[in-house]
This record gives C-alpha cells, structure tokens and sequence, in this order.
C-alpha cells in the first residue's frame, strides 16, 4: 500500500474516496461517527447531532439513469426516481460490492485535524478520533474531507423580528420527519428551496393551512420533462450546453426562462424568480402548483415580523392563528475538526481551488469532495472529484515530467485529471494569454 489517507465520512462522498484510493495503491482508512453507511440518505425518525437529516417522503431529484457510479448501474426494477430507501439500498449494495466496508471505522468521531509541524516538507496531519471515550492520534499522508453539507442548520432568527415574543413552535427542516403532527395546525414554512416545498406540499394534506414564505421566488420544474422523459436526460445535454455557452446573452437566456415557464407560467402564482436568468438551482416538485391551485398552499414574500400567535408578511398581510414556523433555510457550512486558517466558511462560501483544494495549502494533501451544489446527480460528480483528489494525492500531477508550478510555453501547470478509459492526464494550466 501507498500513502495512509484518512477519509472523514462514510456518506456517498465517502464511498467514492475509499474506492478511488484503493484504485490509486493508497491506504484510504474511513472515519464514520454513526454506526452506517449512506450519510444524507440513511432515514433516521430523529435528527442525529453532527450528521445529515431528511424526513420520510424523500425522493431523488435526479434519475437512476443519470445518477449511478459508472461502473456500478442500479437494479432494472428500480424506479427513475428513488425514494431514499432505495437508494441507500443501493448505496449499501455498492459498498458490499467493491469490499469497502472494511476500510470503515463506526462509531469514530473525528474530534481535530492538525498539520504537523514539518508539514511545509512532508504534507502530514496530526488526526485525534473519539472511540468510547478513548482518543487516539494517527499521523497520515493526507485527508479527504467528505463530511457534506447538510449538517449545521442555518436558523437566521436574527433576521426575523418578534420571533422570540412568537408563542408557537419554531423548528428547523432537518428535525422534521412526517405530517401526522401537524394535523389540523397552521403552518407557515420559511423557504422555497426542495424541502421546504416538499414539506409544505406533504403537509398540505393534513394539515388545515400551509403558507410558504419566500424573500427571492425560484424556478420549479417537473420530474417529468418532454415527452414523460426525466428531466435531467433532456436538459443536461451537451447541445443545452451548446447553446447557453454559444447563442447572445439575451436569446440564451430567454430560452432559458421560456423552458422553465412551460409547464406554467411562474409570476401567475407569485413564485417568480427576482432575477430569473441567473440560473439559480430550480426546485424540482411535481405537486406545488396544483396544491396552489387548490388552495391548500399559498406563497407570500419574505416576513416582516412574527408576533405570538401571527406572523406579518412584507406585502401587509397577516397569517393569523400560527402554530408552528418551519425554517426550510438550508445549512451552514462547517468543519469543525479543522482549524479556521485551513478552511474558513466566509457568508457561507468556501474558496476552494476546482471545489476540491484550500489553495493556501502549502501541500495539497487536503480536498473537500462533495462540496458543491450541482444542477445534475450528485453521485458522478463526487465520484470523479474523489478521482481526481486520490491522483493529486498519489503524485500522479508529476507524470510526464510536468510538475505544478513550473512553467511551460508560457503556462504555469497546476493539476492532472485523468479521463476514464484514456488513460492519460490531462492539465489544468493558466497564464495571462492562455486559458486552461
């Protein structure tokens, strides 16, 4: 075996860095602080601290035929679109499959990551883990950080005035499980973002009044797109690329809004984007507009103020009667393991070089895999960012007698990639009269 690379998190991100350092002759050793594989996609009936939550209903946005490892298909009975027991099905059949279970240790919290003090010369990290109470310290060649982002909940109370006076419950999305609680409540749900339109749809059945608050509108778009084809098979095409990357501005973009107001037109039901040609992540929700049309749901602007038992919308309107606030506000970045001059969350972005590398590394022997927010399946992204972070770890970036930093015809070299089936590198290279 090569390198020891530690690998924080068994979720999907996590699975694709042990299979791709096992692929490279490195030593991947996993560090999973609950007793499972599948992260965000394992269903708990409570939220966990330090790990991904999602409520029951939950399905894929994304089709089996555009979301699998590449080597490693779904089942042909499974649906186009899964729910999340299936695809932690899957995930658990993957794992089995490529022997990377026993690369795993459970129930193992990874309390610090630390350089070491030649850190400049060898690239090495201190790592402490917490085991029924006993702390250990192991030195290893480098980490693959695949703990996501899904874990710390952004709750912005601060930007809600009165919230504290409010007498009802306040909760965020990641502690809620099921409807039957609701029934028969009022409920106000902050945030048009997939869960908290998924929620708010779900509860409309149960529950007798669903408000969705939204500061900024957002594109909603059908699973089922042209002619009951998935929609990610006929928009994620390189003939859509073709024509953002080609066609003026102003043609490219109203494509862009008349392919998202074809199913129906946004600004009739108040869910219209501020700005709708920024190519903001859609939400992807088959039932929202009918729940509008039946009244079951409404959308109203951002909240002005909450009083106790009422909440006041920025229009003047009064939702009355409020017994429950749900923040479907999304998550905060964190990497609480890692000091702040490693990686440093600023408003919620981390700069990372290609979404992988902190670039003020003096090694690069540290990437993030899974940290990025993908229109498409999250599952061949990560699988070719924990490919690509497994080649930098290993040196192959010294192939060919080409070395970061050095420069050549006037680029200076920074990282390989290297494309399934060719059997080359390929290199990321930049100067002022040359575009990588």
């Amino acid at each position: 075996m090569g390198k020891k690379v530690a690998i924080i998190g068994a979720g999907i991100s996590g699975l694709a860095s042990i299979r791709s350092c096992l692929e490279e002759g490195l030593e991947p050793i996993c560090f999973e602080r609950s007793n499972h594989i599948g992260g965000l996609w394992k269903f708990s009936d409570h939220a966990e601290e330090g790990r991904a939550s999602i409520y029951q209903s939950v399905f894929t946005n994304s089709s089996k035929e555009m979301m699998c490892f590449p080597d490693f298909p779904y089942p042909e009975d499974f649906p186009n679109f899964m729910h999340n027991s299936k695809l932690q099905e899957y995930i658990i059949a993957f794992a089995r499959d490529k022997n990377l279970l026993k690369y795993i240790q459970f129930e193992t919290l990874v309390s610090s990551i630390n350089k070491r003090p030649d850190f400049s010369v060898t690239g090495q990290w201190d790592i402490t883990t917490e085991k029924n109470g006993k702390k250990e310290s192991v030195v290893f060649d480098a980490v693959m950080v695949c703990s996501g982002h899904h874990v710390y909940p952004n709750l912005p109370k601060e930007s809600f005035p009165g919230l504290k006076h409010f007498k009802g419950q306040c909760i965020h999305s990641r502690d809620y499980k099921e409807p039957g609680t609701w029934k028969g409540k009022r409920v106000l749900v902050v945030g048009l973002g997939n869960s908290g339109c998924d929620i708010a749809t779900e509860l409309s059945h149960t529950a007798e009044q669903v408000i969705i608050s939204s500061r900024s509108g957002s594109w909603v778009m059908s699973r089922v797109w042209d002619n009951g084809f998935p929609w990610d098979m006929m928009f994620i095409t390189r003939f859509q690329t073709f024509l953002k990357n080609n066609l003026p501005t102003a043609i490219s973009n109203w494509w862009y809004i008349r392919q998202m107001n074809a199913r129906f037109k946004h600004e009739n039901y108040g869910l219209m984007p501020l700005n709708g040609t920024l190519r903001k992540e859609p939400v992807f929700n088959d039932d929202l507009p009918a729940r509008i049309l039946c009244g079951t749901v409404s959308i109203k602007p951002n909240v002005k103020e909450f009083r106790e038992t009422s909440a006041v919308f920025e229009d003047g309107t009064v939702f009355e009667a409020l017994d429950c606030v749900i923040f479907a506000t999304g998550y905060d970045n964190a990497y609480p393991f890692l000091d702040d001059s490693i990686i440093k969350s600023r408003n919620n972005e981390v700069t990372l070089f290609k979404g992988i590398f902190p670039p003020q590394l003096e090694k690069p022997t540290l990437a993030v895999i899974g940290l990025v927010q993908s229109l498409g399946a999250a599952i061949p992204t990560t699988d070719l960012q924990a490919r690509w972070a497994a080649q930098v770890i290993k040196g192959q970036d010294r192939h060919q007698g080409l070395e970061p930093g050095h420069i050549y015809k006037g680029c200076s070299v920074t990282l390989p990639v290297r494309i399934a089936g060719m059997g080359k590198n390929l290199y990321f290279a930049s100067c002022e009269s040359h575009a990588g």
